[in-house]
């Protein structure tokens, strides 16, 4: 029982792996990191950074790469800027601005010398972790949902404890570009993991439940990432150390998330969440929905 409970302590950290160059991006990115890239008026990073203050996170672990000062420096202070707003009583920009400012202490920044893959990412973390659950939230997936996808995670976890992978059905063609989940028992929301297989061919999927970025993780992951050699694409991969603790009967779970995941790390996912938040905007919708009418009925009449 003692250990159950343990497993089911508050998940207080979270780590943010970010230190990728977001060539897809390029020539943006050359100066630029992709997490700050906006989508309407909000870089990614801030999406992710919200989802998780939602989910009661109140640490923060970035594992960053070399270029990423841009990406420290946005959740720092900026004096002159406050001070100008004040000055001309802007109010609410000013409010907006606050948002975005991080607590001294509450965020952590780790180098990932090597890109080696996202279970290498995560390990970097390991000494901040300590013997605790923790949450990883990649920002490259962007989630539109009414209750944020980690929170509602946050709450079935504390129902079950063990791992939780957030988990969405895809296409068979499209297996090949996720961790897929092998489930032996179905219950709805929630799936019991059997197994994971990383980026399989689509005869080889053992479901069409992918994996995306979030997850909750209890620290014997990090050990597992300790003895793990790489794996496919030459990295060291975070699902074949969450599948070491299947193997080791310790329980994992899939989360059906309620809401709409946006892949931002490709140009065309981040076009769709551009257009999406802008619709979902009380100020933007008319005009954007305006703009899309009229380039359909452009694109029909050419046909």
């Amino acid at each position: 029982m003692e250990a159950v409970n343990y497993m089911r302590r508050k998940v207080t950290k979270a780590i943010f792996p970010v230190a990728g160059m977001g060539t897809r991006f390029l020539p943006a990115t050359k100066s630029v990191p992709k997490e700050i890239m906006t989508l309407v008026d909000r870089p990614l990073i801030q999406y992710a950074i919200d989802e998780a203050r939602a989910a009661g996170i109140k640490e923060f672990i970035f594992v960053t790469s070399r270029g990423k000062g841009a990406l420290e420096d946005y959740f720092d202070h900026a004096p002159q800027l406050e001070q100008e707003l004040r000055r001309k009583n802007k109010t609410e920009l000013l409010e907006v601005l606050n948002s975005t400012n991080m607590e001294s202490g509450a965020i952590a920044y780790i180098r990932q010398h090597r890109a080696l893959g996202l279970g290498h990412a995560v390990w970097c973390a390991r000494r901040l972790i300590a013997n605790e659950p923790f949450a990883v939230i990649l920002p490259d997936d962007v989630i539109a949902a009414e209750k944020p996808c980690l929170q509602q995670m946050v709450e079935a976890y504390a129902e079950t404890g063990g791992n939780m992978v957030a988990a969405m059905e895809v296409e068979p063609e499209r297996a090949s570009s996720y961790g897929m989940l092998d489930v032996s028992e179905d219950m709805g929301q929630l799936v019991k993991v059997k197994g994971m297989v990383e980026k399989p061919k689509a005869e080889d999927s053992p479901s069409n439940l992918a994996v995306i970025g979030r997850y909750i993780l209890s620290p014997s992951v990090l050990q597992n990432l300790n003895q793990l050699k790489s794996g496919s694409g030459g990295e060291i991969q975070l699902t074949d150390a969450i599948a070491r603790d299947i193997e080791l009967d310790r329980n994992v779970y899939g989360f059906r998330f309620r809401g709409q995941r946006f892949d931002c790390g490709s140009k065309s996912g981040f076009l769709q969440a551009t257009v999406a938040f802008g619709l979902a905007r009380e100020e933007l919708r008319d005009d954007l929905k305006a703009y899309l009418e009229s380039i359909i009925h452009l694109d029909k009449a050419a046909q």
